[in-house]
């Protein structure tokens, strides 16, 4: 049997083996692909390091999460990147794993990092089955380089290559996706970052010591399959930093009195609550340009709408591994199902042993919620994402989808973003279990200001009484 990444490229590598050229609307000669900057491609799900600038040139590169920075060549003064529109396979999450289409063996396509004044020149192959563009969300430049297919340009056909050239007019963060087509060519991963760093010390851009991105995407891909859905408007399954799902979604590794910026752009079809654990941030830029200093206030949450980009900024100044994740609650879970009646208080006692019988794999599930979910090693159909998975130094973390770990610490070497494992908390700073009895039976004690507890059974005015279904009481 062919391997399914095999057969899933084997009518892109058709497309790809002649390869023309355009150049606007005119045509470039074959032998003009000579000059081409090579295609760099790279599949790998790992976080690549930050890409060095010349020496002289003074920013913080970014750090792409599970992601990586294009190289470019110099072309008498010109940066010259290449960008290969095609379907790749992009791992999701260990053992599970997705069709999508993007750039240079990605999804998303690679970053795309320059600095102001910088003139650039972009290569851009089609390698897909329909025509496609690019259009860079928030940049200056002329109308024809705007990338908006039968408007500003001729769509880019399959096996052809169009050039866009323009020069980086101001610092910021940006986008680049299709404007062709875009309904299925973003709901199948076609985007990107560009991230362009001042020239010179900006007033509104302060100098950070660690500065990540990522993009939000969501999908809904079928428990079993590999290729989205791109009809779905609104019920998504899998909700994405750049196209992975916790646990799949490596942790930001900091160190303590770094100042930290993280990018987030937005191309999913609903709004993203971006919430920090530990700290307080402020909201630094949009993809409007650096906002103001006198429009600036502390948060711990910042909602990315659809089609926008945040850029948040903190001191990392608490040790320690923090939570970081989207705050709408259905975006921590992965391959749920949204017709799942809730279960909660039904008892099933004497029912799951009558349905084993007929069904050797059935595990009671919802009767107390979900949280079992995060520790369950139910079989899955091939290549399915676990709803929650993920475990930690105390047990099952119960998150998945658009969740990560911000892991500060004070002996991380300047510049060395390997994980250095779970934090290991100084004695009696961890949350512990009370000693006492679970029902906080004893004698009613109190303290000025404080309400007395009643006796243990006796039901306090406006307290409800509830029987579970086991059989017990809960106040």
């Amino acid at each position: 049997m062919m391997n399914p990444r095999r057969q899933f490229f084997r009518g892109a590598a058709a497309l790809g083996a002649a390869v023309g050229a355009t150049v606007g609307a005119a045509t470039v000669p074959r032998s003009a692909l000579a000059r081409l900057p090579e295609a760099v491609s790279r599949s790998g799900p790992e976080t690549a390091p930050p890409a060095t600038p010349a020496a002289g040139l003074g920013y913080t590169p970014v750090v792409t999460l599970n992601g990586w920075t294009l190289p470019w060549r110099m072309n008498a003064g010109v940066k010259e990147f290449h960008l290969v529109a095609e379907p790749v396979v992009r791992e999701m999450a260990p053992g599970f794993s997705a069709h999508l289409w993007g750039y240079n063996g990605q999804s998303p396509g690679p970053t795309i990092e320059v600095v102001e004044g910088d003139r650039v020149r972009i290569f851009v192959t089609n390698r897909l089955p329909e025509h496609t563009s690019i259009h860079w969300h928030g940049q200056r430049l002329p109308n024809g380089m705007d990338g908006v297919s039968g408007l500003t340009q001729p769509a880019i056909e399959p096996g052809r290559t169009m050039v866009y050239e323009f020069t980086a007019r101001r610092p910021g963060t940006f986008m680049y996706h299709p404007h062709a087509d875009e309904m299925v060519q973003m709901a199948m991963g076609m985007m990107g970052f560009w991230v362009t760093h001042p020239r010179a010390r900006h007033p509104l851009i302060a100098p950070v010591d660690r500065d990540f991105c990522f993009l939000l995407a969501a999908y809904d891909i079928e428990p079993g399959s590999r290729t989205p859905r791109v009809m779905t408007m609104s019920e998504f399954n899998l909700w994405t930093w750049n196209s992975r799902i916790y646990p799949g979604i490596d942790p930001l590794v900091v160190r303590k009195g770094d100042r930290v910026r993280i990018r987030v752009g937005n191309l999913t079809m609903t709004n993203h609550p971006i919430h920090l654990h530990g700290h307080e941030f402020e909201v630094t830029g949009t993809d409007g340009g650096p906002v103001p200093l006198a429009a600036r206030w502390p948060e711990v949450t910042t909602d990315v709408a659809v089609g926008q980009m945040r850029q948040i900024e903190f001191i990392a100044d608490e040790e320690g591994d923090w939570g970081f994740h989207c705050h709408k609650s259905h975006h921590t879970m992965n391959a749920m199902g949204h017709s799942v009646p809730t279960l909660i208080g039904v008892d099933h006692t004497g029912l799951a042993a009558r349905i084993r019988a007929l069904v050797p794999d059935y595990m009671v599930m919802g009767e107390r919620g979900m949280a079992d979910m995060g520790e369950m090693t139910m079989p899955l159909p091939e290549n399915t994402a676990p709803m929650m998975a993920g475990q930690g130094p105390f047990g099952a973390i119960a998150m998945g989808g658009m969740f990560s770990v911000i892991k500060v610490r004070a002996d991380q070497p300047p510049g060395d973003y390997r994980d250095p494992g779970w934090y290991r908390h100084p004695p009696g700073s961890v949350a512990r279990e009370w000693p006492g009895e679970a029902d906080g039976s004893g004698p009613a004690t109190s303290s000025p200001g404080e309400p007395t507890r009643a006796p243990a059974g006796q039901a306090t005015p406006g307290t409800a009484r509830v029987r579970k279904p086991s059989g017990g009481h809960a106040h």
